[in-house]
């Protein structure tokens, strides 16, 4: 009894809560992407962030409190203000985005692994070979639900490590070798006179730009630890801004390491943070350490798959107990962990990857998986930003341990439409076939991109209209508590 006790006075500080978030959002992979808008990449970091990472974090933090004793996340949250079929097609978003995010995450973890060799020219031709990444992405994806089947503790070790040794430290170092490299002469590939505002002439450069939304994606988990919080009105929006400070910072600052090395022409989606590194080491004469950065990126790689792995898949599992989904997919192993779930989801990425074999290059591939990931994460959004706006005035009487403004409701409305009106934006714009890149055919991608939204939000209104009275696990009916709707209508 007494250790329970000492468990509930432990609070996570202000500074525990921002490096939460940085571990939760932070990705080198995404930095290519926007080092091909050179100094102005900054500009939509910074846009990004005011118009979607902070809005995303304090409207979950908003939604997480209400529902903190209500199990079911982003399905609980628009359930309850637009109903079960919404709610369901939220979660369902939610945990298919992540299916083709991990296609996208595990090219970069094959692509990483083709660098742990001391041959740049060799080692750049090997991770554009498209059965070596196939191979290498499909195992990645398995080794990742192994260690995920063995329970938390495991997934808890390998997140932590690897992120540590993954991200956050190359990372730092990246940056100081940037600012080494031309403290001692080294020429500088970006043009620090150009225009910190983009050229908003050119509409088709603006679908890399929009990828910043998926990088940025993911803070919405810290809104589940608010109750974690000594106080949370004070200190959640505290925690968001310094963890969105330190965010911005990293990926800026990580975007211009890479663009003072790599000339813009030669940027690649897919290989560029290995060659900046590797021009970096080789400038400095340490070139040695490009296989020891190479296994740590993919450490990196594994800890962020793990973390997504376990997340939207946990939610999937607790909307299926409640009725939703299969008997099948509400099994679990000996330590609680919902196999099936898992299972699946390692065949669904191992199907999506072995498609890449019929497009132009890796790089093509990638894009189309990143803006199919950011199209269906989108989705996800506008329903959850929408919810939040919604249940002010439908269930304006429920308790809100952290509230967006402490009177009224206009400070919401910028908060959570802000993030609509940006995410709708993204959205549209995510249509668009990129300029920079070679992705085959635009009617072909016109056909995914479209195709794709229909199919995947089609999927879970099918699967709700069939569902079956006898899917409800019995475990359920104590567990997942009904919807306040509900709950009026009963009294």
């Amino acid at each position: 009894m007494a250790t329970t006790n000492i468990r509930q006075v432990a609070k996570l500080s202000v500074m525990t809560l921002a490096i939460f978030n940085v571990i939760s959002v932070v990705s080198l992979r995404g930095l290519p992407a926007e080092a091909e808008y050179g100094l102005s990449s900054a500009f939509y970091y910074i846009v990004g962030a005011i118009f979607f990472l902070i809005p995303t974090a304090l409207v979950a933090a908003e939604l997480a409190a209400m529902f903190q004793d209500k199990e079911g996340g982003v399905f609980r949250w628009v359930g309850e203000a637009f109903g079960k079929q919404l709610g369901f097609l939220a979660i369902w978003l939610q945990w298919i985005e992540t299916i083709f995010w991990f296609a996208t995450v595990l090219i970069f973890g094959a692509v990483c692994l083709a660098f742990i060799g001391v041959d740049s020219l060799r080692d750049a031709s090997i991770s554009n070979n498209k059965i070596y990444v196939l191979f290498i992405g499909i195992t990645l994806i398995w080794i990742i639900t192994f260690i995920s089947l063995k329970g938390p503790n495991w997934v808890s070790k390998f997140a932590k490590i690897g992120g540590l040794i993954g991200t956050i430290i190359p990372t730092i170092l990246l940056v100081i070798l940037a600012i080494v490299y031309l403290s001692i002469g080294g020429k500088s590939e970006m043009d620090f006179h150009a225009d910190f505002f983009p050229d908003f002439k050119k509409f088709d450069n603006l679908v890399l730009a929009i990828s910043v939304f998926l990088y940025f994606a993911g803070m919405e988990i810290s809104g589940l630890r608010i109750k974690e919080l000594k106080n949370p009105v004070r200190d959640y929006p505290r925690a968001v801004l310094l963890g969105s400070l330190f965010i911005v910072l990293i990926f800026v600052l990580g975007t211009y390491a890479l663009g003072i090395i790599i000339p813009q022409r030669d940027i690649s989606l897919t290989q560029s943070v290995l060659v900046g590194f590797d021009n970096y080491l080789r400038f400095l004469r340490i070139h040695w350490l490009t296989p020891i950065i190479t296994i740590a990126l993919t450490c990196g790689v594994l800890a962020s798959v793990l973390i997504w792995a376990v997340g939207p898949s946990r939610g999937m599992f607790a909307v299926g107990k409640a009725g939703y989904l299969p008997p099948y997919f509400q099994k679990t192993n000996k330590v609680g962990v919902e196999k099936n779930i898992l299972i699946v989801q390692a065949i669904a990425v191992s199907s999506i990857s072995i498609l890449f074999v019929v497009m132009p290059s890796v790089e093509s591939f990638y894009q189309i998986l990143c803006q199919l990931t950011i199209l269906l994460h989108l989705l996800m959004y506008l329903l959850m930003f929408a919810a939040a706006i919604y249940l002010r005035y439908s269930f304006k009487d429920a308790k809100r341990p952290f509230r967006i403004g402490t009177k009224g409701n206009v400070l919401l409305w910028i908060v959570a439409g802000g993030g609509f009106a940006a995410s709708f934006f993204a959205f549209l714009v995510s249509f668009i076939p990129p300029g920079q890149i070679d992705t085959g055919s635009h009617v072909v991608w016109y056909i995914i991109m479209s195709l794709g939204c229909v199919l995947f939000v089609a999927m879970p209104f099918l699967i709700f209209a069939f569902r079956k009275p006898q899917w409800k696990s019995k475990e359920s009916i104590d567990t997942f508590k009904p919807f306040h709707w509900e709950e009026n209508k009963e009294s």
